[in-house]
């Protein structure tokens, strides 16, 4: 394969009708370290939104279970992009996913803003911060955008924007409004860049927190009440990300797709893992009837006993993740 051979399949495609495809394959072909970084800091951000950062907290999940919770996250988004939202793993990992968030009292708001991060970030990362090896073209942003309008749709998500600009103007106005520091949301944002530093080594980590801090633009980092990174450090972290993408541009394209089970950082699931059986289950979850949970102490919540990721006839012998 040449180094645009992917760009130009995706422009052989529709933008509407091949949404999935598309997005799938600039997230585990053409950028999926960059796509990996950008859906982070998007999930990330919606901390530091009150309603959403005090409701993770009083979950415990994103700090009592910081890696299970990372994990469950990326694998069932990564399980929907991969396999669409027809009967499979694409659809068991929505139903998993709805059946999680339908549990708790979330806004539709709420809910629009989350969605909003998933459209926009990717093209800020790329687009204009410059850390992609190439831009997204317009094609590409209206691709993207169409996916997540169809999972917000899958989601029962209403008023959901039509188009990048209208996600992008949505996303800016619901931060101008509603960042702003809670207990809850710095309890998850210490949590989930404690674990960040665990990917690196240790020697790293002091460097990897200023890394990423300085990464953050100055609403978000006030709304954490973190001191804001030194321009040095901003301008180190933009330059070393820029040289990164000059390297990658000169780099053969990526055959095989890079898929979230093989991201070193998930480590709940060695033997891999059935999406209809990971995450969390609340109360009001129905359970599968061969799956063993446990209560989460402090919370409302049952997780997966150790060992129940897979069923048992599957999870007798060891096996790669699917």
């Amino acid at each position: 394969m040449k180094r645009f051979d992917w760009y130009d399949e995706i422009h052989r495609m529709d933008a509407e009708k091949d949404a999935q495809r598309i997005t799938f394959i600039l997230s585990a072909h053409e950028f999926p370290w960059d796509m990996s970084q950008a859906l982070g800091l998007a999930l990330y951000r919606t901390y530091a939104v009150p309603s959403i950062g005090g409701l993770l907290g009083d979950t415990e999940e994103f700090t009592d279970r910081t890696q299970h919770r990372y994990d469950d996250t990326a694998l069932l988004l990564g399980q929907m992009l991969r396999y669409g939202f027809e009967p499979g793993r694409g659809r068991d990992a929505l139903r998993r996913m709805n059946q999680m968030h339908r549990s708790y009292d979330i806004s539709n708001e709420d809910y629009l803003y989350v969605l909003s991060t998933f459209v926009v970030m990717p093209v800020r990362w790329l687009n204009d911060w410059g850390f992609g090896w190439r831009r997204l073209s317009e094609h590409e942003v209206r691709a993207n955008t169409n996916y997540y309008r169809s999972l917000g749709k899958h989601m029962a998500i209403k008023d959901i924007p039509e188009t990048y600009q209208e996600f992008l103007e949505l996303f800016e106005s619901y931060e101008a409004e509603h960042f702003a520091f809670s207990e809850g949301g710095r309890a998850v944002s210490d949590s989930t860049l404690d674990l960040m530093l665990t990917f690196s080594s240790a020697w790293q980590r002091p460097l990897m927190k200023r890394f990423t801090l300085a990464l953050m633009e100055d609403h978000l980092v006030e709304a954490f009440h973190y001191e804001p990174a030194s321009g040095f450090w901003k301008g180190a972290a933009r330059f070393a990300l820029k040289a990164r993408a000059k390297v990658v541009r000169r780099m053969a394209p990526r055959v095989e797709p890079r898929t979230e089970e093989q991201n070193p950082n998930i480590k709940s699931y060695p033997e891999g893992f059935d999406p209809s059986r990971i995450g969390t289950f609340p109360m009001k979850c129905p359970v599968p009837h061969d799956l063993r949970v446990v209560e989460v102490s402090g919370s409302r919540d049952r997780v997966p006993a150790p060992g129940q990721a897979l069923p048992p006839k599957e999870s007798e012998q060891p096996r790669q993740q699917a």
